[in-house]
Protein backbone atom coordinates (compact mmCIF):
# COMPACT_ATOMS: atom_id res chain seq x y z
CA UNK A 1 0.00 0.00 0.00
CA UNK A 2 1.51 3.29 -0.84
CA UNK A 3 1.63 6.34 1.94
CA UNK A 4 2.61 10.06 2.13
CA UNK A 5 5.09 10.39 5.18
CA UNK A 6 3.78 13.25 7.48
CA UNK A 7 6.46 12.87 9.82
CA UNK A 8 9.90 11.55 8.96
CA UNK A 9 10.47 7.91 10.44
CA UNK A 10 14.28 6.20 10.18
CA UNK A 11 12.92 2.74 8.81
CA UNK A 12 11.11 4.17 5.86
CA UNK A 13 11.69 7.76 4.51
CA UNK A 14 12.07 11.94 5.00
CA UNK A 15 8.80 13.52 5.54
CA UNK A 16 6.94 14.17 2.48
CA UNK A 17 8.04 11.18 1.04
CA UNK A 18 5.80 8.61 -1.03
CA UNK A 19 6.49 4.62 -0.08
CA UNK A 20 5.31 1.45 -0.09
CA UNK A 21 4.37 -0.51 2.88
CA UNK A 22 2.26 -3.33 4.06
CA UNK A 23 -1.50 -2.63 4.00
CA UNK A 24 -1.47 -3.80 7.88
CA UNK A 25 1.22 -2.05 9.10
CA UNK A 26 -0.56 1.10 6.89
CA UNK A 27 -4.08 0.31 8.24
CA UNK A 28 -2.86 -0.35 11.85
CA UNK A 29 -0.29 1.99 12.65
CA UNK A 30 0.42 5.01 10.31
CA UNK A 31 -2.64 6.06 9.47
CA UNK A 32 -4.37 5.77 12.94
CA UNK A 33 -1.28 7.51 14.34
CA UNK A 34 -1.35 10.34 11.53
CA UNK A 35 2.38 9.57 10.44
CA UNK A 36 0.63 8.78 7.15
CA UNK A 37 -2.16 9.70 4.48
CA UNK A 38 -2.52 7.24 1.46
CA UNK A 39 -1.02 8.22 -1.71
CA UNK A 40 -4.33 9.39 -3.43
CA UNK A 41 -4.18 12.14 -5.80
CA UNK A 42 -6.02 14.46 -3.81
CA UNK A 43 -3.59 13.75 -0.85
CA UNK A 44 -0.88 14.11 -3.41
CA UNK A 45 -2.02 17.43 -4.39
CA UNK A 46 -2.71 18.77 -0.93
CA UNK A 47 0.72 17.68 0.32
CA UNK A 48 2.34 19.78 -3.04
CA UNK A 49 1.27 22.77 -1.40
CA UNK A 50 2.64 22.17 1.83
CA UNK A 51 5.87 20.85 0.07
CA UNK A 52 7.54 24.68 1.25
CA UNK A 53 6.92 23.73 4.67
CA UNK A 54 8.23 20.14 4.30
CA UNK A 55 11.46 21.43 2.61
CA UNK A 56 11.78 24.03 6.16
CA UNK A 57 10.99 21.05 8.36
CA UNK A 58 13.25 18.66 6.50
CA UNK A 59 16.60 21.65 6.93
CA UNK A 60 15.41 21.77 10.50
CA UNK A 61 15.96 18.12 11.25
CA UNK A 62 19.45 18.44 8.89
CA UNK A 63 20.55 21.31 11.18
CA UNK A 64 20.13 19.64 14.40
CA UNK A 65 21.74 16.51 12.68
CA UNK A 66 25.14 18.62 12.28
CA UNK A 67 24.55 20.59 15.48
CA UNK A 68 24.34 16.75 17.03
CA UNK A 69 27.16 15.65 14.71
CA UNK A 70 29.55 18.05 15.44
CA UNK A 71 29.35 17.66 19.47
CA UNK A 72 29.80 13.97 18.95
CA UNK A 73 32.63 13.98 16.55
CA UNK A 74 35.83 13.20 18.63
CA UNK A 75 33.72 12.41 22.01
CA UNK A 76 35.47 9.45 23.72
CA UNK A 77 33.80 7.27 26.33
CA UNK A 78 35.28 4.56 29.03
CA UNK A 79 33.64 1.10 29.48
CA UNK A 80 34.67 -1.09 32.46
CA UNK A 81 35.16 -4.43 32.05
CA UNK A 82 36.05 -7.53 33.75
CA UNK A 83 38.53 -9.48 31.63
CA UNK A 84 40.39 -12.85 31.54
CA UNK A 85 44.62 -12.68 31.74
CA UNK A 86 44.40 -12.11 28.22
CA UNK A 87 42.93 -9.14 27.51
CA UNK A 88 39.67 -10.63 26.56
CA UNK A 89 36.22 -10.10 28.40
CA UNK A 90 34.26 -12.04 30.04
CA UNK A 91 31.08 -11.04 28.25
CA UNK A 92 31.27 -7.90 26.08
CA UNK A 93 30.88 -4.60 25.67
CA UNK A 94 27.08 -3.99 24.24
CA UNK A 95 25.35 -0.98 22.83
CA UNK A 96 23.63 -0.75 25.77
CA UNK A 97 27.09 -0.07 27.68
CA UNK A 98 28.03 2.44 24.98
CA UNK A 99 24.50 4.38 25.47
CA UNK A 100 25.18 4.43 29.31
CA UNK A 101 28.76 5.47 29.16
CA UNK A 102 27.85 8.46 26.72
CA UNK A 103 24.40 9.03 28.83
CA UNK A 104 27.64 9.61 31.64
CA UNK A 105 28.79 12.17 29.64
CA UNK A 106 25.61 14.07 29.44
CA UNK A 107 25.18 13.10 25.94
CA UNK A 108 21.80 11.43 25.16
CA UNK A 109 21.29 8.68 22.42
CA UNK A 110 18.94 6.03 21.40
CA UNK A 111 19.78 2.38 21.03
CA UNK A 112 18.62 2.35 17.41
CA UNK A 113 21.09 5.29 16.41
CA UNK A 114 24.47 3.22 17.45
CA UNK A 115 25.53 1.20 14.65
CA UNK A 116 27.62 -1.49 16.15
CA UNK A 117 28.11 -4.17 13.89
CA UNK A 118 29.53 -6.91 16.51
CA UNK A 119 29.89 -6.77 20.24
CA UNK A 120 32.97 -5.79 21.44
CA UNK A 121 34.78 -9.01 22.85
CA UNK A 122 38.22 -7.65 23.67
CA UNK A 123 40.50 -4.13 25.81
CA UNK A 124 41.28 -1.65 23.38
CA UNK A 125 39.91 2.03 21.52
CA UNK A 126 37.20 1.16 19.26
CA UNK A 127 35.47 4.19 16.55
CA UNK A 128 31.68 3.62 16.47
CA UNK A 129 29.49 4.76 14.32
CA UNK A 130 26.20 7.02 15.38
CA UNK A 131 23.57 7.36 13.19
CA UNK A 132 22.18 11.17 14.11
CA UNK A 133 20.16 11.41 10.37
CA UNK A 134 19.85 10.15 6.99
CA UNK A 135 23.34 10.49 5.85
CA UNK A 136 24.78 11.99 9.19
CA UNK A 137 26.90 9.50 11.27
CA UNK A 138 29.73 11.15 13.85
CA UNK A 139 31.69 8.21 14.77
CA UNK A 140 32.85 8.17 18.83
CA UNK A 141 36.05 6.48 20.59
CA UNK A 142 34.52 3.68 22.92
CA UNK A 143 37.81 3.12 25.16
CA UNK A 144 37.26 -0.47 26.43
CA UNK A 145 39.05 -1.05 30.04
CA UNK A 146 39.61 -3.75 32.72
CA UNK A 147 37.83 -3.30 35.39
Amino acid sequence: MKVILKETIDSLGIIGSEVNVAPGYARNYLLPQGKAVPATPQYRKLLEHEKAKFEVQIAKEKELAQQMAQRLEGVACEVKAKVHEDDRLYGSVTIRDIVDALAKKEIQVEKRMILLKEPIKTTGSFQVAIRVYKDVEPEVTVNVVPE
